[in-house]
C-alpha cells in the first residue's frame, strides 16, 4: 500500500480521477471473481516470488496433518472400529492402523476368532509392559515420530516386541545405546538379553569393560550379577588399572556386596569392610576351608576362575594376601605355582626368549593385564611390579610419545634382569579418555603386536595427536612375556588338567 500511495502523489491527475481509476480496477477485479475458479485470471495471480514462497511450508502442513490424526483418531478415538482392552485401560482404535503391527496383522488376517471381534482383551504376560508403555506404542501407529524417554525405554521396548513393531524396536535400541551410563547399563543389558538386541548388549559390555575398573561404583557392583561379571573378568579387553591383583580385589568387594546388599558407605571404605567381614567369618566359624568351597561361596566360583592368577603370585605381597584371605581353593594356586615354575625354568634353561609367532588365542586367554591413569599432560615413567622372567619393561609417556624400554643395565631394578641379547614380547596398548557418563571421548589402540628388544633398547609404541588428547588419560596394556608352554598345549596331560581349573 505504501508504494500505491506514492504513485498517487506523483500522478498529475487530481484525486477524483485517481479514485475513478481505482474503482475501475475494482470493477474489473469483481468481474474476474465471478468467473469459475478453474479459469485463469491475471488479477488473482500473485508475483512469482510469492508463488515460490507458497511452495515451502509443505513440511509444516504435513506435520499438522500428523498431529490432527494423532489427536482426532488416537486420543479422541473418532470413527473407531475396534476397542483394545488391557491392564484396566481401553483404547478406541482403528484396524487399518493396528495392521502396522505384526501381532495385529496376523490376528486380523487369519482365521483367529479375534479377526471379527469389535472388542479385544489383550493378555500381557510381560511384567515390563505397563499402561504407559502401551499408550506410547499404540500412539506410535498414528504419528511419524515418537519421543522415548531413557527411563521408560525398557517398558516401551517390551511392548514393541510383544506387538512386533520392528521400527519402534530399532528406535528403542538406538535410544538405549545413546544413554548407557552407570545407572542404566545393567537394566539395559538385561533387557537387551531378554529381547534379543545384540547391538545393545555389545554396547553395554563395552561400557562395562571400560568403566568397571576405571570408575568403580558401589551401586553398580550391587547390580552386576555373576553371569555378566564372569564375561567381564575373563575378557582381555577389561580396562585394568594397576595390575591383576586389583581385579582380585575388585571381585572381593563385589562378592561382599552381593552377600551384604544393605551395606551403604563410601567406595574407599568398601575394601576395609570386606576384609573385616571375611576375617570375622573365618574366626567365628573356625573354618579352614576356602570360602569358595562353602555354600555361600559356591555361586562365585565361575567368576573367580577367570582371574589370571599367574600375574598375582608373581608378586610376594600379593601372594601373601591370597593366602591370608583363604578365598581360593589351594589346588587352584598349586596348579598355577607349578605352571609358573616350569615357565621360569624354560626361560633359564630352554632359551625361551618370548613369543615369536602370532598366537592371538593364547594372548587373549593368558596375557598380563595392567594399566595406569595419567591425570594431566606431562612426563611419566613407570613399571608394573612382579617377576616377569627378567624382562624389566619401562613405559614412558613424554611429548605425546609412548615408549617401551627393555631395561637391563641403564636403570636400577629391584629384581633379576635377563641379560639375553634379545627378548620377544607380545603386546597391545590402548588409550582412552571418558566423559562424565563413562562414554569414550577419544581412544587409540596398537592392536595385537610382536616386538623384539635388545638390551636397553627403546621402542616408540605410539605417537599421539595433541588435538585428540583429553585428560585424564587411561593407559591399558596387555603383555605376554613367554611362549606357550608344551605343558599347556597338552604334551603333559597332568599339568594341563591342573591348569584348566584356573582358566
Amino acid at each position: 500500500m505504501g508504494s500505491l500511495g506514492s504513485r498517487f502523489q506523483s500522478s498529475p491527475q487530481g484525486p477524483e480521477e485517481a479514485v475513478e481509476r481505482q474503482c475501475a480496477g475494482n470493477r474489473h477485479s469483481c468481474e474476474c471473481r465471478k468467473r469459475k475458479r478453474s479459469s485463469h485470471c491475471e488479477c488473482d495471480s500473485e508475483p512469482e516470488e510469492e508463488d515460490s514462497q507458497l511452495d515451502t511450508p509443505r513440511r509444516k502442513k504435513l506435520k499438522s496433518t500428523s498431529k490432527y490424526i494423532y489427536q482426532t483418531l488416537f486420543l479422541n478415538g473418532e470413527n473407531s472400529d475396534i476397542q483394545i482392552r488391557a491392564l484396566g485401560q481401553e483404547w478406541n482404535l482403528h484396524k487399518i492402523y493396528l495392521c502396522q503391527s505384526g501381532y495385529f496383522s496376523s490376528m486380523f488376517s487369519g482365521s483367529w476368532k479375534e479377526s471379527n471381534m469389535m472388542v479385544i482383551e489383550l493378555e500381557i504376560p510381560d511384567q515390563n509392559i505397563d499402561m504407559e508403555a502401551l499408550q506410547v506404542v499404540f500412539g506410535s501407529l498414528y504419528r511419524d515420530d515418537v519421543l522415548i524417554k531413557p527411563s521408560r525405554v525398557v517398558n516401551v521396548l517390551a511392548a514393541a516386541c510383544m506387538l512386533q513393531l520392528d521400527g519402534l524396536i530399532q528406535q528403542c535400541g538406538e535410544t538405549m545405546k545413546e544413554n548407557v551410563n552407570v545407572k542404566t547399563v545393567c537394566s539395559y543389558y538385561n533387557a537387551a538379553t531378554m529381547y534379543g538386541l545384540d547391538s545393545v548388549m555389545k554396547k553395554c559390555l563395552e561400557w562395562l569393560l571400560n568403566n568397571l575398573m576405571t570408575h568403580q561404583n558401589v551401586d553398580l557392583m550391587k547390580e552386576l550379577g555373576a553371569e555378566i561379571m564372569e564375561q567381564l573378568i575373563q575378557s582381555s579387553d577389561l580396562f585394568v588399572m594397576q595390575v591383576e591383583m586389583d581385579v582380585y580385589t575388585a571381585l572381593k568387594k563385589w562378592m561382599f556386596l552381593q552377600l551384604n546388599p544393605p551395606w551403604d558407605g563410601p567406595i574407599k571404605q568398601l575394601l576395609l569392610d570386606a576384609d573385616a567381614w571375611l576375617c570375622k567369618r573365618r574366626s567365628e566359624a573356625g573354618e579352614e576351608e576356602p570360602f569358595l568351597n562353602t555354600d555361600d561361596g559356591m555361586p562365585f566360583v565361575p567368576v573367580f576362575r577367570h582371574i589370571r592368577l599367574q600375574y598375582i603370585i608373581n608378586d610376594l605381597a600379593s601372594a601373601r594376601l591370597l593366602e591370608r584371605d583363604n578365598i581360593l581353593p589351594p589346588e587352584w594356586l598349586s596348579a598355577v605355582y607349578k605352571q609358573q615354575w616350569f615357565a621360569m625354568l624354560r626361560t633359564e634353561h630352554d632359551n625361551d626368549n618370548g613369543p615369536q609367532e602370532a598366537n592371538k588365542e593364547e594372548f587373549e586367554l593368558n596375557s598380563m593385564r595392567c594399566g595406569r591413569k595419567l591425570t594431566k599432560d606431562g612426563d611419566y615413567c613407570w613399571r608394573w611390579t612382579g617377576f616377569n622372567y627378567g624382562f624389566d619393561l619401562l613405559v614412558t609417556y613424554t611429548n605425546r610419545f609412548i615408549i617401551f624400554k627393555r631395561n637391563t643395565l641403564s636403570q636400577p631394578c629391584g629384581g633379576a634382569v635377563s641379560l639375553q641379547p634379545r627378548r620377544h614380547l607380545a603386546y597391545r596398548l590402548r588409550l582412552a579418555s571418558f566423559d562424565n557418563s563413562g562414554k569414550v571421548v577419544c581412544s587409540r589402540s596398537t592392536g595385537y603386536q610382536l616386538v623384539t628388544l635388545e638390551k636397553d633398547q627403546e621402542y616408540v609404541v605410539m605417537n599421539l595427536d595433541s588435538r585428540l588428547l583429553s585428560f585424564p588419560l587411561y593407559v591399558c596394556c596387555n603383555f605376554l612375556y613367554t611362549s606357550p608352554s608344551s605343558e599347556r598345549r597338552g604334551d603333559t596331560p597332568e599339568l594341563e588338567n591342573s591348569a584348566r581349573s584356573v582358566s
